[in-house]
């Protein structure tokens, strides 16, 4: 995203970090509000932005590699994770990938999905979808999260076909 961003405001990275510290804003709604209002930026590079200049984004964290921490003792899960975000990166750039300590949030201007390791063999895709009815393994969320409408059960590399793919990117679609 920092690259995209470059690319699409013609500034450096560090300038966009520059304006939020020379703003004098602390808050992170207002920083990324006046980013949003002042620079035309959609709220996926605002939140960024807002988060690198008050170094409170998992990247910037010092105490852990979030995903790192997520994957340990579950490494046989981690290429499940790494095929679906590049898959999911092909979906647009203002794709944005925000790790949890638990899970990796999927969002364009608000969430659309979730990637979470739940057990040592499982990998859970929460996605949000409206007026998509759960059938096969396309489950109704229920208790399992909150967030999401729905979830898919991930235990093999042929659990991520086409049809999976094809939700993540309605939900992806719905959310812009």
């Amino acid at each position: 995203m920092i690259k995209n961003l470059e690319e699409k405001t013609g500034k450096p990275f560090s300038h966009w970090i520059d304006v939020v510290r020379k703003s004098g804003l602390v808050k992170h709604g207002e920083i990324v509000k006046m980013l949003k209002t002042d620079h035309e930026f959609t709220h996926g590079y605002a939140n960024l932005v807002a988060h690198k200049a008050k170094q409170s984004d998992a990247g910037s964290a010092e105490d852990a590699d979030l995903i790192s921490d997520q994957y340990k003792g579950r490494e046989n899960l981690y290429p499940f994770y790494t095929a679906l975000i590049k898959e999911i990166q092909k979906f647009g750039k203002d794709v944005e990938i925000a790790p949890k300590k638990s899970y990796v949030s999927l969002r364009r201007k608000k969430q659309f999905a979730l990637i979470q390791p739940s057990t040592k063999t499982r990998l859970d895709i929460g996605i949000n979808m409206k007026d998509v009815k759960p059938e096969g393994k396309l489950e109704a969320a229920g208790s399992w999260n909150s967030m999401c409408s729905h979830r898919v059960r991930v235990e093999s590399k042929d659990d991520i076909d086409k049809k999976v793919i094809g939700w993540l990117k309605e939900a992806y679609e719905q959310a812009g």
